[in-house]
């Protein structure tokens, strides 16, 4: 009695295994960098406006290799003006920016491996 076995599915198994992981890097760069774009831009529609430095000085800042993303204010007082002091109550703007687009990038990183596998 012979028993026969095939293994050449395992050759291009491994090859798409090899090949997933730098595309689900850039896809997940991709979704990271959709929803950073999209938490500045809410944030800078729901901050607060005097003479418009907050809102101008919200942006974001991306790592090199795509992973990371900083978004924020670089004036002293957006701290002050997202979480209040002990005498002014805080008028959130980064924190609803993020509430609102968090999600999509969430979803976004779940279907990673649907698109590959």
């Amino acid at each position: 009695m012979r028993v026969s076995v095939d293994l050449s599915e395992i050759s291009s198994l491994a090859v798409a295994i090899g090949a997933a992981g730098p595309k689900a890097r850039r896809a997940g760069s991709f979704a990271l960098r959709k929803v950073a774009a999209d938490i500045e831009r809410d944030a800078k529609i729901l901050a607060a406006v005097d003479t418009g430095d907050l809102q101008n000085s919200i942006s974001t800042t991306v790592s090199d290799a795509g992973m990371t993303a900083e978004i924020g204010p670089t004036v002293e007082y957006g701290i002050y003006q997202e979480f209040g002091t002990s005498t002014q109550p805080g008028t959130p703007f980064m924190g609803p920016a993020s509430d609102r687009n968090i999600p999509r990038l969430e979803q976004a990183i779940a279907r990673i491996p649907e698109d590959f596998f």
